[in-house]
């Protein structure tokens, strides 16, 4: 596997246990003597001030409109990455999980309208729609080389293409009035984010500076401003360096070992920043913070809901809460597998790697897994507070549900079915007799 997408998947995979972790610690607070606190925390007004001018948010929204932002950006990083040198470069590679990706996207959100349909509840369609990467990855790491990596490499491409539908429903579907002249701005902002790249600048702290500003215009404008992340990500390069810039380095470092002088080592580090592209180490430094931090911190502020008797018993009748099930548990698992294996038989694109039809029907599964996108497009889907803990509910039960089956299918059936492109797979033919005897 390329060493970027090997450090990616193993990042996404140790940060499910910090997800996981965090999940719960939301539920035992909010549902503890103490939920009161967690209500008080989250409520807790901080800002920045100066002379006249103040800029305050509550800390959920700092989390959920800022800390977000850089999960967001990361994805925009992976999907430039991807699209520039990466999976999603090779058109076959590509058909076979973007249209699981489609069917994943587009079954689901239809299952959940048949429960919702003509009630307010149906502007929660998009909920449905995401897969959770890190507790997916996470969970495929249990099974060790039980699970072939070109799997994981298709359902992080699924991811991938999953993230830019989602990102795309959030930005057309989930954005209230629009404020024209912040909008402007943001477009300024952009324009000159794209000089930049014109220019080959290769530090990254005027894309940093640039994107603190298109985050600040994308909120006045009132779009949800984490999509300002995943612009920045999308724009900054990741392209490989050039060979000249390359072969420069080696010059600076027999300088340096010639002389070790603090001068000499400065340039020697500058002209390796250089021939690393900024996307890329952008990425390297930020997603760590976002794995291990930024989600689990998501987690701590939404996944608090009031698991009583009376929220449950409201839940098991909620369409909401059971349109979202069934979707994340039924929609994902037919959409996605559905979809794949059509395009395998269509010769539009193939699996190879020894992923066979149990192994895809188990990972369709496991992708129904829809937790931290979903619980934040649930936050931009209702202000009805009862509505987004009914849709909260069924989040988090329909993944828990979509991780026991998918994981059991994946066990039982993973090595019992058909290869799923088994002419890449086989060795060429022998050749004729008499050599074939002999």
């Amino acid at each position: 596997m390329n060493p970027g997408v090997l450090r990616f998947l193993t990042t996404e995979a140790g940060s499910a246990v910090f997800l996981l972790a965090a999940t719960l610690v939301a539920l035992a607070w909010a549902n503890s003597p103490w939920s009161a606190a967690y209500e008080a925390l989250w409520s807790t007004p901080a800002g920045l001030s100066l002379g006249g001018a103040e800029f305050e948010l509550d800390l959920h929204h700092w989390v959920n409109d800022a800390a977000m932002a850089v999960f967001f950006l990361v994805v925009g990083l992976e999907i430039h990455r991807e699209v520039t040198s990466g999976e999603l470069r090779d058109k076959r590679t590509v058909a076979v999980p973007a249209l699981g990706a489609l069917g994943g996207m587009a079954v689901p959100a239809l299952l959940y309208l048949a429960f919702t349909a003509g009630t307010e509840a149906a502007h929660g369609w998009g909920i449905v729609m995401s897969t959770d990467t890190a507790f997916l990855l996470g969970i495929l790491a249990l099974f060790g080389p039980a699970c072939p990596d070109r799997l994981r490499l298709f359902l992080l491409t699924l991811a991938i293409v999953d993230d830019i539908g989602a990102i795309t429903v959030m930005a057309v579907f989930y954005t209230d009035a629009i404020d024209m002249r912040a909008l402007a701005a943001a477009v300024v902002v952009l324009v000159g984010i794209l000089a930049l790249r014109w220019l080959h600048v290769w530090r990254l702290a005027p894309y940093l500076v640039a994107g603190v500003l298109l985050w600040c215009a994308v909120l006045a404008a009132g779009v949800h401003p984490t999509l300002a992340g995943v612009l920045l990500g999308l724009l900054i390069p990741v392209r490989p360096s050039a060979r000249e810039h390359v072969d420069v380095v080696a010059r600076y470092a027999d300088h340096l070992a010639a002389e070790t002088t603090a001068d000499r080592e400065h340039l020697t580090e500058l002209a390796a920043r250089a021939a690393v592209p900024a996307g890329e180490r952008l990425q390297r430094t930020l997603h760590p913070w976002s794995a291990y931090v930024v989600v689990p911190l998501f987690a701590l502020a939404n996944a608090g809901i009031q698991l009583d008797a009376e929220a449950l018993r409201t839940a098991v009748t909620s369409p909401v809460t059971v349109g979202v099930v069934v979707a994340l548990v039924v929609g994902d698992a037919v959409g996605i597998f559905g979809a794949s294996a059509l395009a395998i038989r269509l010769g539009l694109g193939e699996l190879p790697g020894r992923v066979r039809y149990g192994h895809l029907l188990g990972g369709a599964m496991l992708a129904g897994i829809g937790f931290t996108i979903a619980l934040f497009i649930t936050e931009l889907a209702f202000d009805d507070d009862a509505l987004r803990e009914q849709a909260k509910i069924g989040v988090l039960a329909g993944s828990l549900l979509a991780a026991v089956l998918g994981t059991v299918v994946l066990r039982q059936l993973g090595q019992r079915l058909p290869l799923c492109s088994p002419e890449s797979e086989e060795p060429p033919p022998l050749p004729p007799t008499p050599w074939h005897n002999a």
